[in-house]
């Protein structure tokens, strides 16, 4: 039978994966010659032999690819046989056009680690050793195609060794691209802040140069971290901040030095078997913490006192007023080598705080000068090395909800892998929001939302933002040509969305909508039938100029109408009422005609003659927006309960009311904790008026009801809402479907009564798993929304409301 020859061509996350070393083992395992090469494309081969081969080697490349690996496509078209012998891996080509898929940064492998631990190993505690099958990817990726050349392991030529190593295609390292070894690869050296005393195996301070490669900067690292310094620790995304967390001391400097607030710290752990005593560890949470990605997973706390192995048990300080501690395993050999591996001498913690390197509301940082000016006054010593961060990336952090993963932040770990959309998109820029911010890229049925940002009110975020878009629009290949944004005119992103637009149309997306659109895009509706969106956050800009947050949308991708909202209550003084809950309490209280009454907390709360201010500004609606905003609601209660008067980070007040109401399991829902609904004019939306419930709260706590069962009947209140306004929309309506979305949905408590009393109703419930349900999945809703290649003009501006 005559040859067969096959240009086959694989598109997906296949590059960095080992992908090529792949295609070599199977073509030379089928018997078949010709050659593979990367592209901007994707993974390129020709390959020549029996034609039942040439077939096999095509059906095998997705199902038997290299784990890492993602094959979204595989095309092959037929060539004229020309002969030959052998099969070879042949130099990377540029194309003009970029569609292959970077892959993220990815833990530590088993056989590294084996490597790592082993002292007859030439690689025995190498802080950089790497495979085919783990190590940095998308933070070091400069360009496409992913060869070395194209990394910021440019600057490290291979040694000898480590040459033969990369040319062998029966080695695990194989072509891979960060391959390096104690005598050719990065180091580390550790610096200590001026006049603090340098332990053996560190500098005195920052100069220039690295370190001796006979000094042992991670002993010192460990020597310094057990005696209770605060180190900055450069790792594949950025630099972190660590401390022991078992020290209280420690773990307050830390939070005084960073302004942190009571701002739960991520904590990392060298053992899974270390934590099983504090939390809850189901098969779902064991799964996450151990994957590639390596996520901080939030874990509910046991109730009980046992304490881990080892002492290891975190200082409270910690996670002060959190009903979870957020706990992730080591994923870079520094880390593994910090926590003790391959070290018998005990002087180390087994448990470190990991929090982002940087000041609270600022970008995470990555430059190594920059860590030293900047890092300066938090951090007793740097424990940094010599191979750049390209592209920063801080740590995913998920939960799991429902027997479910719900993704509270997407970042390392999982950016940039796409997400697969249901319907097509026009090539668009979707810059999310101004709190949490991420910003998405997409073409056709794809779409890429970015890593963390952070929050835009610092102009460093900002710069982060634009040198962020500018890498992903690199590796993507996507060139927009319109941007969307969120309709809140005075948001940064959106001016940032305008300044940059080059001529391209800026689409205004509402907030809420956006939100629906996220949860109905990942959950892959093609927006033909509408769906009920249940949208509760903190803030949103509203079409009348209200703030809005407590929504009901009757929504699609070409627009929305607002079925029904929470009742507008003041909001005194913006922000001020955000930081101090008990200003909202105490307008909540004005507007449904109940007195604060002097024994109530939030009376207390106030500073002397700030509640005779506070009432004069409500009473003339001074600096006085109205909110319809469920967060707002969430603090008022949590302020009302005793709980949280003052919010020292986003959601404080919400989370410990939470916490307060998991205190308090069983409680039967009340009646008297019901919300009015009520429509004051013919047509317009629905309104749920809270007055009711906030009567039954001050009646509660005036009579010594605890916290915890205020909180809890609260909790059952609000999914009672949710059910009551869902079914009024399907029986005007006949929608069936309801879209859980916004910030306050990060409330596993809240979702899972209102997912299970909506699933009882018999609606079908939509929930985020992969995308954040906050801030942090805005721009993928603005993203399907504004960039519809179909009916461009509709989707401008949503529907008109019901007046």
């Amino acid at each position: 039978m005559a040859p067969r020859r096959s240009r086959v061509v694989v598109r997906g996350v296949v590059q960095g994966v080992g992908f090529r070393p792949f295609v070599y083992a199977l073509a030379t395992g089928l018997r078949l010659s010709g050659h593979v090469t990367n592209t901007a494309d994707g993974v390129v081969a020709e390959v020549e032999g029996d034609p039942a081969d040439v077939a096999s080697f095509c059906a095998r490349l997705a199902p038997d690819a290299p784990p890492l690996a993602r094959v979204e496509s595989v095309e092959a078209a037929e060539l004229t046989a020309s002969g030959g012998n052998g099969f070879t891996i042949v130099p990377s080509s540029q194309g003009d056009a970029v569609r292959t898929l970077v892959p993220p940064d990815t833990a530590t492998c088993d056989d590294c680690l084996a490597e790592l631990a082993d002292p007859a190993d030439r690689r025995y505690l190498h802080p950089f050793i790497t495979c085919t099958n783990c190590g940095p990817r998308f933070t070091i990726v400069t360009g496409l195609p992913y060869d070395r050349v194209h990394t910021t392991m440019a600057g490290f030529p291979m040694c000898p060794d480590c040459t033969r190593e990369y040319e062998d295609p029966t080695d695990r390292r194989f072509h891979a691209q960060p391959v390096a070894c104690p005598h050719c690869g990065p180091r580390l050296r550790l610096l200590t802040a001026p006049g603090r005393p340098a332990p053996h195996g560190s500098d005195p301070a920052p100069d220039s140069g690295w370190a001796d490669p006979g000094a042992d900067p991670v002993a010192a690292a460990r020597r310094m971290l057990a005696s209770g310094a605060i180190l900055a620790v450069k790792g594949l995304g950025g630099y972190h901040l660590a401390c022991d967390a078992t020290n209280p001391d420690a773990v307050a400097e830390l939070r005084r030095r960073k302004a942190r607030g009571d701002k739960p710290f991520a904590m990392m752990i060298a053992d899974l078997a270390d934590i099983e005593p504090l939390v809850h560890l189901g098969t779902l949470e064991r799964e996450l913490l151990t994957s590639g990605a390596r996520p901080v997973v939030l874990l509910r706390r046991r109730r009980d006192d046992a304490r881990p192995r080892h002492g290891a048990a975190p200082a409270r300080a910690v996670a002060p007023g959190s009903p979870d501690l957020g706990f992730m395993l080591p994923y870079t050999p520094v880390h593994h080598l910090l926590l003790g591996l391959g070290r018998a001498d005990g002087k180390g913690p087994r448990l470190l705080v990991m929090t982002s390197g940087n000041l609270a509301g600022e970008p995470i940082v990555t430059d190594d000068e920059e860590a030293l000016t900047r890092l300066t006054g938090l951090a007793d010593a740097w424990l940094l090395h010599d191979r750049p961060i390209h592209v920063p990336c801080d740590d995913s952090v998920v939960r799991v909800c429902d027997g479910e993963q719900l993704t509270l932040r997407r970042s390392r770990g999982y950016a940039p892998l796409p997400v697969s959309l249901p319907v097509e998109v026009a090539p668009a820029l979707a810059v999310g929001g101004d709190l949490k911010n991420t910003f998405c890229l997409g073409d056709g049925r794809q779409a890429w939302l970015s890593a963390h940002i952070g929050d835009m009110d610092d102009l460093a975020t900002q710069l982060a933002l634009a040198s962020a878009e500018r890498q992903l629009e690199s590796v993507t290949g996507v060139r927009p040509g319109l941007i969307a944004a969120d309709r809140h005119p005075a948001y940064r992103s959106t001016r940032w969305a305008r300044e940059h637009a080059s001529g391209r149309p800026v689409v205004p997306v509402q907030h809420h909508h956006a939100h629906v659109a996220a949860a109905m895009a990942e959950n892959g509706l093609d927006g033909t039938d509408p769906v009920i969106g249940v949208a509760f956050d903190g803030t949103g800009y509203g079409l009348d100029g209200a703030v809005w947050g407590g929504e009901f949308l009757l929504a699609d991708y070409t627009g929305f109408e607002r079925f029904a909202h929470l009742a507008y209550v003041p909001l005194p003084g913006g922000d001020a009422a955000v930081r101090r809950p008990y200003r909202m309490a105490l307008s909540h209280l004005r507007a449904a005609g109940l007195d604060a009454d002097r024994d109530l907390p939030c009376t207390r709360a106030c500073a002397p003659g700030e509640l005779t201010v506070l009432e004069r500004q409500l009473a003339r609606e001074l600096n006085c927006a109205p909110t319809s905003s469920m967060g707002r609601l969430f603090d008022a209660v949590s302020s009302l309960a005793g709980i949280c008067q003052h919010a020292g980070y986003e959601a404080q007040a919400a989370i410990e009311l939470e916490a307060a109401a998991l205190r308090a399991p069983g409680v039967a829902e009340d009646e008297r904790y019901v919300f009015r609904l009520g429509s004051p004019q013919s047509g317009a939306p629905l309104t749920a008026d809270p007055a009711p419930l906030l009567a039954a709260v001050v009646a509660d706590v005036l009579d010594g009801t605890p916290a915890a069962v205020v909180a809890a009947r609260f909790h059952h209140a609000v999914a009672r809402l949710v059910r009551s306004v869902c079914a009024a929309a399907r029986g005007e309506t006949g929608v069936e479907s309801v879209a859980l979305t916004g910030g306050v949905f990060a409330n596993t408590l809240l979702s899972s009564a209102c997912a299970e009393g909506l699933r009882g109703d018999g609606f079908t419930v939509l929930r985020h798993g992969r995308i954040p349900p906050n801030d942090g999945g805005l721009a993928l809703g603005q993203l399907v929304v504004a960039a519809r290649t179909t009916d461009r003009a509709a989707t401008a501006v949503p529907r008109r409301e019901r007046q």
